[in-house]
């Protein structure tokens, strides 16, 4: 049981709410680190501890996209399709990834290094077409700088192209 391995860090989330409900999301987040995705037993578990029954914590973690029902790669490819990110082509970033890494928006590589991913605004409107990787931003994407995110996560398990979020415009340089 998850809450359990975890119970004095569960104890010190619950301690930060004064309505027990409040620590769904830090509860969920905390059974994503361990398990790389959101369960149906965490769920089940997070439910019983905050008196939430498991729909009401189901619907929560199919709200927010940052949340995974099923286990992902290593690095989880977030692209932007919202209007702004639309209108700049990422339905290219897509098809660019998923030329390269042979799977489709939902998909793994069999290698479980890449999960590509089709998600709502990101919020780097000014950047786009832009992909989030786990935690980091990669904006004003272009086939090529897209090729190089991809071969050198694979190789290295970084890239220095990574510019944020939050970038854009760039600072004022002062002559």
């Amino acid at each position: 049981m998850l809450l359990e391995k975890f119970k004095d860090e569960v104890t010190e989330i619950l301690s930060r709410y004064p309505v027990k409900r409040s620590a769904l999301l830090p509860l969920l987040n905390l059974a994503q680190r361990e398990e790389g995705f959101v369960s149906e037993h965490a769920m089940r578990d997070i439910a019983k501890v905050l008196g939430l029954t498991p729909p009401q914590v189901f619907e929560t973690v199919t709200f927010y996209t940052m949340f995974n029902l099923k286990p992902i790669g290593k690095f989880h490819l977030q692209v932007c399709k919202s209007l702004m990110c639309a209108l700049v082509r990422s339905d290219e970033v897509v098809i660019w990834i998923s030329k390269k890494l042979n799977i489709t928006a939902g998909q793994t590589t069999p290698d479980n290094n890449f999960t590509l991913s089709v998600v709502e605004c990101l919020g780097s409107c000014g950047t786009g077409p832009m992909m989030q990787v786990n935690d980091d931003y990669y904006e004003q994407l272009t086939e090529e700088k897209v090729g190089r995110v991809l071969d050198d996560l694979a190789k290295d398990g970084d890239c220095s192209l990574k510019s944020g979020p939050f970038m854009f415009p760039k600072p004022l340089v002062k002559s």
